[in-house]
């Protein structure tokens, strides 16, 4: 039970208990309370009763508990928990928290309310990035990060409710995904052809497995098993690059490991690889490196070199400026869905958790499926009469003055 103290007329101190610490003492909440002037004095004993009431449930279920925690302080100890996220996405949820305490770092868990997020975002569209403003999808990443912490607290019985979700979001624009021609592709492949070993199988593999550039480069050749025939491939690390510290080595994006078969000539393109490499090393008078990505000396290519590596390719066979490394990801996923491969296998192969973002961000018809779509239609409209296609002749065009 409650232990109620009255101050004056109508100030009423509450005490809860709620059990004891190791060391003997009760652990108690206390709070001080104002009986509003619109309340008569008749009704003054039941307010407080129920004000009691509801602090000793709310204490005694969990929620009192560590809610005046600063959010700042309980973000840190959420990010010093978590281990499922790789390094890299570590890293950029702990710089875009940084960026966020100024606005809500010092308000309490249980006291951080709708408007105080909204007010954060309006001050975070004012950031620029090399002279522009942010986009809105970048500002909120950072209230999905904040969404992350608070419901991690929601769900040990912190605070009730996630006041990030009760926030309504301009819509973003959706970026706009460029899927190279097999035209395109064929002519990559001719220059890959003339590239160093490395960066061709790499390249190769990026193409062909749709696996992210971290996971390539934190390839061993104990990755690769041979089963019933065919070359199983395993991703289960990455290596990326983290502000401050170099590249890191850690699990997945999603902390998964997943399962690739490489296809026959893959499979080909491999062991012709994996044999130059030990030949290399056996010249050299070295032990094979563990890794397969490595340059002429054994030691492991830097990650952002096979970006700024295929940067250069593109621009000699005129590619567009929108192309990246992450254009061979999006052709793989793109060319499977479009070939008919279920969408939950094709998420399952990249590593997403589920459908939804594969079909967010990849399932868009390419320009080919547009003619193709266009020509089904006028195929099937066809036979109800050549009236319809001639009618646009027969009906001049409005003059300017009309």
């Amino acid at each position: 039970m409650a232990s109620i103290k009255q101050l004056d007329d109508r100030r009423f101190k509450i005490t809860v208990s709620n059990g004891y610490r190791p060391d003997g003492k009760k652990i108690c909440k206390a709070k001080t309370i104002r009986v509003p002037e619109s309340i008569p004095k008749r009704g003054i004993r039941q307010y407080v009763a129920h004000e009691a009431e509801e602090l000793e449930r709310q204490f005694k279920s969990g929620y009192s508990e560590d809610g005046n925690l600063p959010f700042q302080e309980y973000a840190e100890r959420w990010l010093a928990r978590q281990v499922r996220y790789a390094p890299s996405t570590l890293e950029s949820y702990r710089r875009m928290l940084g960026r966020v305490y100024p606005f809500i770092g010092a308000i309490q868990l249980n006291r951080l309310r709708p408007i105080a997020l909204e007010n954060m975002l309006v001050e975070l569209r004012k950031r620029k990035y090399r002279g522009k403003p942010i986009g809105e999808a970048t500002v909120q990443k950072y209230l999905t990060v904040v969404s992350a912490v608070l419901t991690d607290a929601k769900r040990n019985e912190i605070i009730q409710k996630n006041p990030a979700r009760m926030i309504d979001l301009p819509l973003t624009r959706r970026t706009t995904q460029y899927i190279p021609s097999p035209v395109e592709i064929q002519k990559l492949l001719d220059v890959l052809a003339k590239e160093p070993r490395h960066y061709r199988m790499f390249y190769l593999l990026f193409m062909c497995t749709g696996c992210r550039r971290g996971e390539l480069c934190a390839l061993k050749w104990e990755d690769f098993k041979f089963s019933r025939g065919s070359l199983l491939l395993t991703i289960s690390r990455s290596r990326s690059v983290v502000p401050g510290k170099g590249v890191v080595e850690g699990p997945t994006k999603n902390g998964r490991s997943r399962e690739i078969v490489l296809s026959s000539d893959l499979r080909g393109l491999f062991m012709s690889y994996r044999r130059r490499k030990q030949m290399e090393a056996l010249q050299a008078h070295r032990e094979l490196s563990p890794y397969l990505f490595t340059e002429e000396h054994g030691q492991l290519i830097h990650p952002d070199t096979f970006t700024k590596r295929l940067r250069k390719i593109y621009e000699s066979i005129g590619f567009p400026k929108e192309y990246h490394l992450h254009t061979l990801r999006h052709y793989y996923v793109t060319s499977l869905l479009h070939s008919g491969v279920d969408k939950q296998t094709v998420a399952d192969l990249v590593g997403h958790a589920d459908t939804g973002f594969l079909e967010r961000t990849y399932c868009h018809p390419q320009q080919e499926q547009k003619v193709q779509a266009a020509g089904a239609m006028r195929s099937m409209l066809r036979p109800k009469g050549e009236a319809l296609f001639n009618l646009a002749a027969a009906c001049p065009a409005k003059s300017r003055s009309a």
